[in-house]
């Protein structure tokens, strides 16, 4: 977080022999971990040799799987991709699996390295003890078994998270500097469902078997435009997600007319941005639903921060007033109010 950093300043910091550091970034160094990268201003003694993750080596190869494409990338230490490639998401399990496999090997292949790890997010429940996503509701999927596969085929460790999870942690690690001193924060992440992943105390809470953070599923309302993948049309995901923003623009129109046919959340929130006004209203209504459900979030969990991820925060201009009003009603006299934020992160953290 601190880096170009010295050992005298690192020592400092956790309140250890500077042999005890020196001893440990040696160690990060014969690893190919951290690297030496000159040499630092002078306070008045000696001038300090500055370290800094080294960057540019092949250290995780990131799997995110979501319902319409799947991304497999490669990432450096400090989170920079490498290298990635992208390709339609199929329903079909064993088809995903073999996929999935199959590049991550190519990605091993060319990059050697006894350090690389891999990382799988899912838009579902995932336990990280078994190595198995439990249920991924879009698909129907249980109990898909892709790390042991992973393993089997490459000799690869691979750990799964949910996706949400995933960016929570990103959020800790790469986020705005004010949120990696916050301990206690939620992610909502907007996509075609609704995920929320969860820090408690700088660690993610997943609960039961990964099971925490299910908030897509919460009742929010009544008779939303779109069904939830668990088919009900009252949940949050329902009334908030990405695909409810794309009913509700093209219920503007008239069925037999052609202007919402074809629309993606890309082009809506590029065409809101430009001043369209049916894009603007079906992102202010939908605004509306997530700051209900945030609302409930900072009611049950007094979070301090709450960080909104996701394609809608291009259009945050657009949507923040209304969702910040009503996500606000329910912060409680005498407490202080959380920060609700945009995510500032995207492909390339920095």
């Amino acid at each position: 977080e601190r880096s170009p950093i010295s050992r005298a300043d690192i020592a400092r910091e956790p309140d250890l022999q500077r042999s005890t550091i020196s001893a440990i970034v040696d160690e990060l160094q014969n690893a190919g971990l951290i690297e030496e990268i000159g040499i630092g201003s002078s306070t008045g003694g000696r001038k300090p040799t500055l370290l800094r993750l080294k960057t540019g080596k092949p250290i995780a190869i990131g799997v995110d799987l979501t319902p319409s494409h799947t991304t497999i990338a490669l990432a450096d230490l400090a989170g920079k991709i490498l290298e990635k490639e992208d390709f339609d998401t199929s329903p079909d399990a064993d088809f995903m699996t073999s996929q999935i496999i199959g590049r991550v090997a190519k990605f091993a292949s060319k990059y050697k390295s006894d350090e690389l790890e891999v990382g799988i997010t899912v838009p579902g429940i995932a336990d990280q003890s078994t190595g198995k996503s439990l249920y991924i509701p879009y698909f129907q999927w249980h109990d898909w078994d892709i790390c042991k596969e992973i393993y089997k085929k490459t000799n690869l460790r691979a750990t799964i998270d949910n996706d949400a999870n995933a960016i929570a942690l990103a959020e800790l690690w790469f986020g705005r500097e004010k949120i990696r001193g916050v301990s206690n924060f939620i992610t909502v992440l907007i996509a075609d469902g609704i995920g929320t992943g969860i820090i408690f105390d700088g660690q993610v809470y997943r609960g039961e078997r990964g099971a925490a953070g299910e908030f897509g599923h919460m009742i929010v309302g009544e008779n939303a435009p779109v069904q939830c993948s668990c088919g009900s049309r009252d949940c949050w995901e329902a009334h908030a997600s990405e695909k409810a923003i794309i009913a509700r623009y093209q219920n503007h129109f008239d069925k037999s007319a052609t202007n919402g046919n074809g629309i993606n959340i890309t082009k809506l929130i590029l065409l809101a941005n430009k001043g369209d006004k049916q894009a603007i209203e079906a992102l202010k209504e939908t605004a509306k639903y997530i700051g209900i459900g945030i609302s409930n979030l900072i009611v049950g969990l007094s979070p301090q921060a709450v960080i909104v991820s996701g394609n809608i925060t291009k259009a945050w201009n657009i949507i923040s007033n209304e969702l910040l009003s009503i996500a606000e009603r329910s912060v409680r006299r005498d407490l202080p109010a959380p920060t609700i934020i945009a995510s500032t992160l995207g492909d390339q953290p920095t």
